[in-house]
This record gives C-alpha cells, structure tokens and sequence, in this order.
C-alpha cells in the first residue's frame, strides 16, 4: 500500500472556514499537525479489526463474567452484557466517526482539546495515560500469578519483569510489530472463545459429559433474574469493565494506513463480533452452570483452575482444560499489557505537542516510535509491580482505580462527539463528506453518555451498599477525584475557555480530501 498522496501546509497556521459558508472539508490541502509528522502509518487493516476485537477480549470475559452470573442470574446477565454491547457501539460508532475524518495518535485528548475545552483534554490524556499505565502495572502482577500456576518455585515479581521486557520489546521496534502482536494475540482469544462455545453447547445438550442441561438452570431457584433491578445493575457495572479497552481503536487510528478506510471497518465488525463472542459464550456458560455454583465467586486471577470456562470444558471430560485455560488467559493478560503499553507511550508524546507535557516524552526513533514515552510509562508500571511486595492486594486496588477511569474515558469520548457534531453544523460542513457517520445520531450519543453517568452511578452505589470501607471507595473511585484535579488545574493555570463551534479545528490533520489507496 502507497502513501497517502498529500498537501502538507504549517500546522502553526489557524484555518477556520467562514462560518456562513457551506463547505466539503476540502478547502486549502491537508495540514498535519507536528505530532502526527514524526508517526508512522504502519497499521494495516487487519491489525485495526483485531485491535478492536482484542481491546474487548480479556479476563473480564474469561473470569468476570462469572461473578456476574453469580450476582444476577442468567437473566439479568444477559440483558446487563447484551445493554453494554449497545453502548459500547454507539461509543464506539462516535469514536470512529471522528477519527476516521481526523486520526490522530491520542485521539481521545486531541478531540477534547478541539471541540470542548483544553482544560477537559488536559484532564482526558492524562487521565487515559493513568489508565493505561495502572492496567500496563495490574496486567504485570496478573502475568507473574499466572505463571506461578505452573512454576510456584520463581517469585511472581520475576515473571512480571519478564513480561514487562517482552512487551516493551514489542512496542519499541516498530508500530507493525505492536500490531502484528495484537493481531495473533486476539486471533488465539478468538480461537479459545469458539471453542468454547462449541464445547458449552455440546455439553448443554447433552453430547458431551452424560447431562443433557437444556433450559434446567434457567429456571432454577431465582433465576433468571436474581436478586431483581439490583442484581442486573451490579451486573451491569461488571459488564461495562469487561468492555474497556475498545476504545483503544481510537489510538490507533493515527498510525493507521488508510484510516478513512480501516477504522469504520473495524468498529462495523466490533459490534456483531462482540455479540457472538461476548453474548454466546456467556449465554452457553448460563445454560452449563448454575448461577450458586461456588466456583463463580471464587474465581480470579490466582485461581485460574476454576475459571468458569475452566469448569465447562472440565463438564465436558476435557482433562487439562485448567492448563489450556491458563495459557488463553496468560495471552489476555500480556495482550491488555501491550495493547496499553501502546496507548500510554503515545497520551504524553501527544499531550507534549498540544503544550500539556513534558518535551523529553515527545522524542522519537527513526521508526516513529516515542521510545522515551515508552520507557517512561514502563518504568511507572515496573513501580506498581514492584509495589506488589510490600503492598497487599495491588492488584485489586489498580483493578479498581483503573476501572471508573476507563468509563470516564468513555464520557469523554461522547462529550467531544456532541461538541464535534455542533462544530460541524455551525461551519457548514456537508456531512456527506464524512467517511464515517455513526447511526441514529443523536440518540445513540445521548443514549451513551447517559447511560455512563448511570454506570458511575451504579458503581458507587454497589460499593456503599457492600459495606466494604474507606479503602475500597477509594480504590474505586479515585480516578473521579484525579480527573477533577486535573481539569481545574488546566483551567486556572491556563485560564481556558469552552471552545466556541465556530473556531473548532476541523482542518488540521483532516482526511477527508487525502488519496489513499483502497
């Protein structure tokens, strides 16, 4: 695939079209900002697609969904997972249509800064790089647990640091080895899930291990829908952390080859693959497992051996379903590491460009690769592993913190959406020149962002309800508290202002009117 054929003018200039003028986002070439000048276009479509699926596929599914069948039942486990699914499309379909027109690398915080507030992008970047660098952290100390499972000789802090050299290896080569990564990474998940769903449904029907299982546990005690609106709703919360990582899409789309092409492509397929891997198997797990089963609510990350995919394949007489189980969620781990090792290398090598960090994170290898950022981000990382010595539960309170985070992301992502639309239509831009229009506009963006104020919302309910103390309020909901300092920080410092539609950069590393080979 050939270049982008391209016009490059001064990124220094300000070009907003005359607002009483209708316009196709064609006027005066393509201006590229000096954050995407020194990146590499070295994503090809199929690493985006299974970018996206992968994002989607990690321990939430492989052990989380079965506390959330524990807490709601069948039922309320289906309705909470198939409501996040709708969500995460109309996000996700928000996301795209920006990105597609504008793909910049730190898509999240650029689209904050241009279409909100800088004050909110401020907040967005940093609070996405925190994300990422605490998931980068959790994901070490998960790999070292994991692997302990086979030699329980070796400290898990030593296979952390193995896993951590491994990832950062891949990403400081090339964008193309991060992403060839990723695709074989999620193309192993994939396989695991389908197996599994084709194991699940034998077993439920009998073929396989001597029950024939039907609809019994639907039907069973409370089900299908345990413990009522309250069980579906901490579900509910549950599903929405299964799904965070999607978004990473967004990332991507600045080192893509033919983003106008590649990332509409690939958030069309998140959502109908998301219902085929998320929703089967966990309707396939519900017909297998009863929602009391004690191995639902014992199931985690040092526990490995009964996973509630674990206890299916087992059903089914399959001997050394732990150790295959192990591996598949071995490879989620080190695929959540890498895939946020990218994320959070790029956040501070953007926020440099737009004046919101430090210059020493913007340098980069003759790749195109933010190798300081890299470094700099792993180091954070290696800090909250070796933090699993002294500290207790680590993992959990990064887990934790790391969670609300992620669905403040998401209200990011919406707010900047509606802001952008608004932009567009105050500059008389014709929206048939966007590569990607997400449906059901405004719905689906209202819908979204609603809706993750009410996960917030839920989230904080569930814990004050549990009764579980400061710590554990804390663990979670920190991330609310940071977001806030951050953009009050930006704002009094800076003195920023709410952009007005009118003066929204839409041209600056626009698209729209650049060929690209399909």
């Amino acid at each position: 695939m050939s270049d982008p054929k391209i016009e490059v003018y001064s990124s220094t200039v300000q070009d907003y079209p005359d607002p009483n003028r209708t316009n196709d986002m064609t006027h005066k070439g393509h201006v590229i900002s000096d954050a995407q000048k020194n990146l590499v276009r070295g994503l090809k479509g199929r690493h985006m697609s299974m970018i996206a699926l992968g994002g989607a596929i990690g321990t939430g599914l492989f052990i989380g969904s079965g506390s959330s069948l524990a807490i709601s039942g069948p039922g309320g486990t289906m309705v909470s997972y198939a409501l996040i699914s709708i969500i995460v499309f109309f996000v996700m379909g928000a996301l795209a249509e920006m990105a597609s027109l504008i793909p910049v690398s730190g898509s999240f915080s650029d689209y904050a800064t241009r279409f909100v507030d800088p004050a909110f992008g401020f907040a967005i970047g940093w609070n996405y790089w925190f994300v990422w660098s605490t998931v980068v952290g959790a994901e070490l100390v998960a790999s070292g647990i994991i692997v302990k499972y086979w030699v329980p000789g070796v400290h898990t802090v030593v296979w952390g640091l193995i896993s951590a050299f491994l990832i950062v290896s891949i990403n400081v080569i090339h964008v193309k080895s991060f992403g060839e990564a990723e695709f074989w990474f999620a193309l192993l998940k994939v396989i695991a899930i389908l197996a599994f769903i084709i194991v699940g449904s034998l077993v439920a029907a009998g073929v396989l291990g001597g029950v024939k299982y039907g609809f019994s546990n639907w039907k069973y005690k409370e089900a299908p829908f345990v413990d009522g609106f309250k069980g579906t709703l901490l579900t509910f919360v549950f599903a929405g952390y299964s799904f965070m990582g999607t978004e990473s899409i967004g990332v991507t789309a600045g080192e893509s080859e033919n983003p106008r092409r590649d990332v509409p492509r690939a958030i069309k397929q998140l959502f109908f693959r998301i219902l085929l891997f998320y929703i089967a198997s966990i309707f396939v797990m519900s017909l297998v497992i009863k929602y009391d089963d004690p191995t639902l609510t014992t199931a985690s990350i040092s526990s490995i051996a009964i996973s509630p995919f674990t206890t299916v394949f087992k059903l089914a007489g399959l001997g050394p379903a732990a150790d295959v189980m192990n591996a598949v969620i071995l490879i989620s781990v080190l695929s959540a590491g890498n895939a946020g090792l990218y994320a959070s290398s790029r956040l501070p090598y953007t926020l440099y460009h737009k004046g919101m960090g430090p210059k020493f994170l913007s340098i980069t290898s003759k790749k195109g690769v933010p190798y300081v950022s890299l470094v700099f981000t792993t180091g954070i990382a290696v800090i909250l592993l070796l933090l699993s010595l002294v500290v207790k539960d680590v993992y959990v309170f990064l887990v934790n913190a790391s969670g609300v985070m992620g669905f403040l992301t998401w209200f990011g992502i919406t707010v900047s959406h509606l802001m952008f639309r608004r932009a567009i239509k105050h500059q008389g831009y014709d929206l048939s020149h966007l590569p990607y229009k997400v449906i059901l506009y405004p719905f689906g963006t209202w819908f979204s962002l609603i809706m993750i104020i009410f996960m917030i919302g839920g989230q904080m309910y569930s814990v004050i309800d549990s009764g579980e103390g400061v710590y554990t309020f804390i663990s979670n909901f920190i991330g609310i508290f940071i977001f806030l300092a951050l953009y009050l920080f930006w704002k009094f410092f800076k003195k920023t202002k709410v952009v007005s539609p009118y003066e929204a950069d839409l041209h600056t590393d626009n698209v729209a009117h650049s060929s690209y080979d399909a």
